[in-house]
């Protein structure tokens, strides 16, 4: 295979197991509650957000440093020297984690790098395709694998509801603010990622577990999707219930492979409790 290691954030809510099998490299994000800063994924979620509740605070997140990236490239190619590295990032206009990179990576010439424009599934989707991309294609240059990696991130849709409107209006991460005071309507906005910023795309109306369907059907109305994978995404207090319901449609939908994915503390911060998301990729 061809002698390229694979590097994302921790934002991609990969988790160390899965980035073990994949054989890829995670880079640290951060969270701070109150006055405390953790990496990404250092503690349970639900903690976190106890730990804010008591405190009478809000998460907020960073990205990550040029030490984090400068660590992990440091350490890559002291293991294996001759290695190439490719960075598959967090969506560049939502986090300083990119430039951080950026910074890090000079002088080095193993290290290339592609922006997504994705965050949490949809990067966790783009990572995982281009790595059986690479084990399908062991000859494969790192040029090549970037240049395949961003034509799929390219096709790539995610979306998901909103668990609590606040948190991400505490992160600032919804770039058109009109939706912040819908929960007083039970009014749930779907937010997508478009042209890498999360995006308030619909008004839904109602509760969570009709609206998680409708949302579904929603992402998957415009181009036909590939019905190969099918990502899901959840933060802690999502209801079982809604759960098996979104199989079941996807099942309908005829999706083959469903995968679900827990919210890191980065992830929970932006979206806050209850949060529902998906991610596919368009037929080419």
């Amino acid at each position: 295979m061809a002698n390229i290691v694979i590097v994302t954030e921790t934002g991609s809510d990969i988790t160390a197991a899965e980035a073990a099998e994949l054989g890829v490299e995670l880079v640290p994000m951060h969270a701070a509650i109150g006055d405390v800063t953790i990496d990404d994924g250092t503690l349970d979620p639900a903690e976190m957000l106890e730990q804010c509740r008591q405190l009478g605070v809000l998460p907020h997140t960073s990205g990550s440093t040029p030490a984090d990236f400068s660590a992990v490239f440091d350490r890559i190619h002291e293991e294996r020297p001759e290695a190439q590295i490719l960075y598959i990032a967090y969506s560049a206009v939502t986090t300083c984690s990119y430039q951080s990179a950026c910074a890090a990576a000079e002088g080095r010439d193993y290290v290339s790098m592609l922006d997504t424009g994705h965050v949490t599934i949809g990067l966790a989707l783009v990572v995982r395709k281009t790595v059986e991309h690479l084990r399908e294609n062991p000859d494969i240059t790192v040029e090549g694998l970037l240049e395949w990696s961003l034509a799929y991130a390219k096709r790539v849709r995610m979306g998901f509801l909103p668990g609590d409107l606040g948190y991400l209006r505490a992160g600032g991460r919804l770039s058109n603010a009109a939706f912040v005071g819908a929960t007083l309507l039970r009014i749930k906005p779907v937010v997508e990622l478009l042209d890498g910023r999360l995006v308030a795309t619909r008004k839904l109306r109602g509760k969570m577990a009709a609206c998680s369907l409708d949302f579904m059907d929603h992402m998957l109305a415009g181009a036909p999707a590939d019905t190969s994978t099918l990502f899901f995404v959840r933060s802690c207090g999502l209801p079982l219930a809604i759960q098996q319901a979104a199989e079941r449609r996807a099942r309908e939908l005829g999706f083959a492979e469903l995968r679900w994915y827990d919210t890191q503390d980065v992830i929970t911060s932006h979206c806050g409790p209850g949060s529902f998301g998906v991610a596919f990729a368009v037929d080419e």
